[in-house]
């Protein structure tokens, strides 16, 4: 198994919400990127942020912005994110019936493409998609609520990504998004994730940043065998 230096993605949705900039500035040097939820009320429950939130955050840091779009008709609004100066756009394997079209456009439009597989989504259909992509996040929560609980279980979902991506020697990111905390990502780095996304293990803690590189230390260790 082969596995590339590990990523971690601090998600805003567990940031203060009236003092985003400054959020983001705390974990600047520490983070890898900044994972962005926009959730549309229809897709999932929830209501977030949206396309002029990202704007306006995108002039604040210089952090690359993996934006993770839980909403109906990704094939409408995706390559907006794109255009915003977004460096990887995931949108809901659920809400798309042809990713790889708009994998596409997403890459026309300057930006990493990705697809999200939600927790009871088998992805085994998907698999043959994988070349098309750049970034396949696979939900270790049911997609829509920040806080849940990480199933391990849905690592099985990694571990089958893992294998597929090395065998076919793609180059493809596996992130998993869910409950990721400083005790549940070494499991998820052992089953074959690269990219980690923190909400409240970062936002939560009293220094982010030193959360940060203590949750990348702890994939490296686990991804290392170490």
């Amino acid at each position: 198994m082969t596995v590339p230096p590990p990523i971690v993605a601090p998600s805003i949705l567990a940031a203060d919400f009236a003092r985003l900039a400054d959020e983001v500035r705390a974990i600047e040097h520490a983070a890898d990127w900044l994972h962005v939820d926009v959730m549309d009320n229809h897709f999932v429950p929830n209501l977030t942020i949206g396309l002029p939130v990202v704007q306006s955050l995108r002039a604040a840091t210089e952090l690359p912005f993996d934006v993770h779009l839980m909403i109906e008709d990704p094939r409408r609004w995706a390559p907006g994110y794109a255009d915003a100066g977004a460096y990887n756009v995931t949108f809901h394997a659920e809400a798309c019936d042809d990713p790889v079209a708009l994998a596409k456009d997403l890459r026309s439009a300057g930006a990493k493409a990705g697809l999200a597989i939600d927790r009871d989504t088998p992805i085994e259909p998907y698999l043959d998609l994988l070349p098309s992509f750049d970034t396949l996040l696979i939900m270790t929560i049911k997609a829509g609520f920040g806080g849940q609980r990480f199933i391990p279980q849905l690592l099985d979902k990694v571990r089958a990504a893992r294998r597929h991506v090395d065998s076919g020697h793609l180059e493809l990111r596996i992130e998993v998004d869910g409950g990721i905390a400083a005790d549940t990502i070494e499991q998820a780095a052992a089953a074959g994730a690269d990219a980690f996304v923190a909400g409240t293990a970062v936002y939560g803690a009293d220094d982010p940043a030193e959360a940060v590189r203590r949750l990348r230390a702890l994939a490296e260790r686990a991804a290392t065998g170490a």
